[in-house]
């Protein structure tokens, strides 16, 4: 193959994923769609792409999705985000017993009109937390959490879900050991950034 052609074969490439991926970015923003691969799934069902190779990357669709962010409604995102870190902030001081830190896109500043608020809380028996939400007068469900803790290995974690001044909030609850070892982020595959209470009311400030 000729580097004519090999560049021509890149560039058209590179059009793909760019083109899946504010696709997947629209339907983040759009439709609430959380999941990176639902979303990548739906926009390759969209333009027909069966070569999974030529989907984008997670961290390709969190970029498209702050362009698209930037692009459309900035004033109002502005706005939202503001609203969700002033909540976060609420909740995080009604749960300060459990070492609340933030994180996901209310910290990144990446969030949409779907966004939760997601939250990391620590304790070696989680039902304190049910007990806490329940005293508090905050209607709670359990769920279960799954985190990748390393690149092969995923763990479920208990956790709680419940709305707070109509945002619903995500909490999972991990053993106090795991304080200090943040699981891996769905976007870059580090360990994800996590915000303690004080850090957020600074960025809500």
């Amino acid at each position: 193959m000729g580097k004519r052609a090999e560049s021509r074969r890149d560039s058209m490439a590179s059009n793909l994923r760019r083109m899946l991926a504010e696709e997947a970015a629209r339907l983040i923003r759009d439709h609430g769609i959380e999941d990176f691969r639902t979303a990548k799934s739906k926009a390759a069902e969209r333009f027909s792409v069966r070569n999974y190779g030529a989907l984008p990357s997670n961290f390709e669709i969190e970029q498209a999705l702050a362009e698209r962010n930037r692009i459309f409604g900035q004033d109002d995102h502005a706005s939202l985000l503001a609203s969700l870190r002033n909540v976060a902030v609420t909740v995080m001081h009604e749960l300060q017993s459990f070492r609340p830190c933030l994180v996901g896109p209310v910290l990144s500043g990446n969030v949409t009109e779907h966004s939760t608020i997601d939250l990391h809380l620590f304790s070696d028996a989680s039902e304190n937390i049910g007990m806490q939400l329940q005293a508090a007068g905050i209607r709670h469900s359990a769920v279960s959490r799954r985190h990748r803790i390393r690149r092969d290995r995923f763990e479920q974690y208990p956790g709680y879900r419940f709305f707070a001044d109509d945002f619903e909030v995500q909490a999972t609850v991990f053993p106090e050991r795991r304080k200090g070892h943040a699981p891996l982020c769905p976007v870059n595959g580090k360990p994800m950034q996590r915000a303690g209470l004080r850090d957020v009311e600074s960025l809500a400030s």
